[in-house]
């Protein structure tokens, strides 16, 4: 299981700005070689009342180096994991993966929160 992200509030909420986040030494293990994989994990994402605490995201990154997991399900995960830690506007995780076996792998997932309707 990951780490977990921590979080702190936001003070400009009313705000939209993007805080983007580069992750160059991200490291799982594939799950049908067992080989290992590395990548950077991109995340932008624009905050609604919290921020994530880098140091957390740093653990929570270093989580994954001895899980069995696919790139497109690190991708989608992280997604997941950082839109229930801060409940982001907008959120983009691209995972940019090295070659390995002549084969380059970028995954991009996307979340938007749903607008009220007033």
């Amino acid at each position: 299981m990951p780490s977990e992200l921590e979080t702190f509030p936001n003070e400009y909420p009313g705000r939209e700005y993007e805080i983007d986040v580069e992750c160059p030494e991200f490291t799982a293990v594939c799950p049908k070689t067992a080989q290992p994989d590395f990548g950077t994990i991109h995340i932008r994402y624009v905050p609604d009342q919290k921020i994530i605490e880098l140091k957390s995201l740093k653990l929570y990154i270093l989580s994954y180096r001895d899980r069995g997991i696919f790139h497109e399900h690190a991708t989608n995960a992280i997604l997941d994991d950082v839109v229930s830690a801060c409940d982001p506007i907008r959120c983009e995780v691209v995972g940019d993966f090295n070659r390995r076996g002549g084969i380059k792998t970028t995954v991009r997932a996307k979340y938007e929160k749903e607008k009220a309707d007033n």
